[in-house]
């Protein structure tokens, strides 16, 4: 086989990719959740990382993980699948059309992850409750089981438009903003097709989604996290987060972008890696130079 052969990625790469990426950033999306769900006062990420190690033990850090993988397995399986499959057949591959795909995608993908999202929100916050009120799930499955057992099928899909609409814009952020920035790096003749070229490329993809999905992050995970009843809709919740101010819809900014820079990086690094070692030449490139 030529080197010189552009090798795709299948479908399911970007799934495999975001959960081994997972596996590293959770205790990063934890503290986010925290931050997140805080309505009184403020406390930095190092007290807070203290507080739950000494109280929890290390591995609370990692509390929801199975939560974290079934979500990735989801959400990021369908959103870069559709993504991929997508951009690989387009007559017009510009970047305008990338995006327009990457919202489909992500549209697709939110709306199918959020029972995983919204179950990985409840254990990663159960640790800062009361004994009496935590829920206790085993697992992610266990969690989806009683939520659809107690709470009834509607509340598996709470949030689910937030978390859609988030998913858009981080799957443009990230997806189509990555390709494009790639393309230019490539393009100047200095960098080749390499992890210099892809971190560079993910690490601004990585800021841009942050920048773009913070407080539609915030509102997903105070609607997830909430008691039934507790907020009649989402201009319920907006109303009550306002009250913080307009920096309320971007509490947890930093440790969100810490936590999504490095997922991000990884998920392509992981998926760069994937698609130069297994991926697929498509038929008719075979033998080009």
């Amino acid at each position: 086989m030529s080197g010189t052969e552009k090798k795709l990625a299948r479908w399911y790469f970007g799934g495999l990719a975001s959960a081994g990426a997972a596996c590293c950033t959770h205790p990063l999306d934890l503290i986010k959740v925290h931050l997140q769900t805080q309505q009184e006062g403020k406390i930095s990420i190092l007290r807070l990382t203290a507080d739950i190690v000494k109280k929890q033990g290390i591995l609370a850090l990692y509390s929801g993980l199975s939560a974290s993988l079934c979500r990735q397995l989801t959400y990021s399986t369908t959103r870069f699948g559709i993504y991929e499959v997508a951009k690989q057949n387009l007559q017009n591959d510009s970047f305008y059309a990338k995006v327009g795909v990457a919202a489909v995608a992500g549209a697709v993908g939110g709306f199918i992850g959020t029972p995983a999202d919204m179950v990985n929100v409840r254990m990663q916050n159960d640790i800062k409750l009361p004994i009496e009120k935590r829920r206790n799930y085993k697992h992610a499955i266990d969690g989806m089981v009683r939520v659809y057992r107690e709470e009834g099928i509607r509340r598996l899909f709470s949030g689910a438009s937030t978390a859609s609409s988030r998913a858009v814009f981080m799957t443009i952020g990230q997806l189509s903003f990555y390709d494009q920035i790639k393309i230019l790096l490539l393009g100047t003749g200095v960098f080749k097709d390499n992890m210099v070229t892809h971190f560079l490329s993910s690490l601004s993809a990585g800021a841009i989604a942050t920048s773009l999905t913070q407080p539609l992050d915030v509102l997903k995970t105070r609607s997830m996290n909430a008691r039934p009843g507790e907020f009649k809709n989402l201009l319920a919740i907006v109303a009550h987060t306002a009250k913080l101010g307009p920096m309320g819809f971007f509490k947890g900014y930093i440790p969100a972008f810490v936590r999504l820079a490095p997922q991000t990086i990884l998920t392509f690094v992981f998926l760069e890696q994937l698609r130069l070692n297994f991926g697929f030449v498509p038929i008719g490139a075979k033998g080009d130079a």
